[in-house]
């Protein structure tokens, strides 16, 4: 039987990996490398017990540090991992640090590289996740890519004839635990002391943890001042490395109408999507999923993520101001039910059977 790697490291790829791993094993022997680069319990740990993940075989504990030095120490334990294991391939997800430094390692070694999320682009190199998927993308054998437009740039860059498309495993993971939802998910959300969240009848749910929306007091409070104003409460779960200036701020603006909460699990998190009014997130993961669910989403970005979601004003971009804000948030979106950009839900399938060819041409 082949061997195949699969490295991991933040929550986004935890959630491919899900139903990922599922089909993958009915063919190969799978070996899970956890880089650590999501640590926190509610960040990683959470979402391998409650997705039915099997435990990693690898953990490699590397987290913090600038992306230089991250992805350094990265790229030399995995290419010990990878001369210990001999893959017969090594299939990355996304564009984190984590995805980088394993193409990177697994390319010098000469091992066939598959990179599922391939070809998305921002179409600026001041974001490090441009960076990190565009090498990955050059140095991959095998790019499949979730959406046409992905596809697209592939095509451009010189890569079509190992570019595929294969809809998107996120959609694959939404559909697939949306489906399996008790109304239990959100009983275990915690706030800043420990104590558990009562949700409010309406609430709109919000996620923001990009360093240029939360690295100073004046971008995070013009996202805050907005999501203050509205007729609903705003549920909040904070990603670690912000909780001191979160709790700060809304501690110093006497902020009633935002409730601030410890990081959430998969699970909770699609069920806060599926039950919000609107949302507001700086995440590539959860537009996505607001656009899955039917949900009007508002993204403090520059820069589109996923083109196919600002359809009909569907997800629009905002500054971290608060009228630009509201502004958006006030505008009346049209949802499509016909048109399904992210394919039909069975991408994990298509991404084996792309595999299967790949190997089998390999001999």
């Amino acid at each position: 039987m082949k061997k195949i790697c699969s490295v991991v490291g933040a929550r986004p790829q935890f959630i491919k990996l899900a139903v990922v791993s599922r089909e993958l094993r009915k063919k190969y022997r799978e070996v899970i490398i956890h880089t650590g680069q999501h640590y926190d319990y509610n960040m990683s740990d959470v979402f391998f017990k409650e997705m039915d993940i099997p435990v990693p075989d690898r953990n490699l504990g590397i987290s913090g540090g600038t992306h230089g030095q991250m992805t350094g120490q990265m790229l030399i334990k995995l290419e010990e991992v990878f001369l210990e294991e001999r893959p017969d391939l090594v299939l990355l997800f996304g564009d984190t640090n984590s995805t980088m430094a394993a193409s990177l390692a697994a390319v010098k070694l000469h091992i066939p590289i598959c990179h599922v999320e391939a070809g998305n682009r921002f179409g600026t190199l001041e974001s490090p996740e441009e960076v990190n998927r565009i090498v990955t993308d050059h140095t991959a054998s095998l790019d499949l890519a979730c959406t046409e437009s992905s596809l697209e740039f592939l095509e451009r860059e010189g890569l079509g004839e190992k570019s595929y498309l294969v809809g998107d495993p996120m959609y694959d993971a939404f559909l697939y635990y949306s489906r399996r939802l008790t109304g239990d998910e959100t009983c275990e959300i915690l706030d800043f002391s420990g104590n558990k969240v009562t949700l409010p009848r309406e609430y709109y749910y919000m996620t923001c943890h990009r360093q240029e929306n939360t690295d100073t007091d004046e971008k995070l409070d013009g996202i805050f001042s907005a999501m203050e104003s509205l007729d609903a409460p705003t549920v909040y779960p904070v990603h670690p490395r912000n909780h001191d200036r979160a709790e700060r701020l809304c501690s110093e603006r006497k902020y009633k109408n935002i409730i601030l909460t410890e990081p959430v699990g998969y699970k909770a998190s699609i069920a806060l999507v599926n039950g919000a009014k609107k949302i507001v997130t700086d995440s590539g993961g959860v537009q996505r999923e607001a656009f899955f669910a039917g949900k009007q989403c508002v993204t403090v970005l520059d820069f589109v993520v996923w083109p196919e979601t600002m359809k009909g004003g569907c997800n629009r971009l905002a500054k971290p101001e608060r009228d630009d804000i509201l502004e958006k948030l006030a505008s009346e979106p049209v949802f499509d039910e016909t048109y399904r950009p992210f394919g039909d839900g069975r991408s994990a399938e298509k991404i084996v059977e792309r595999i299967d060819c790949f190997l089998a041409a390999r001999g």
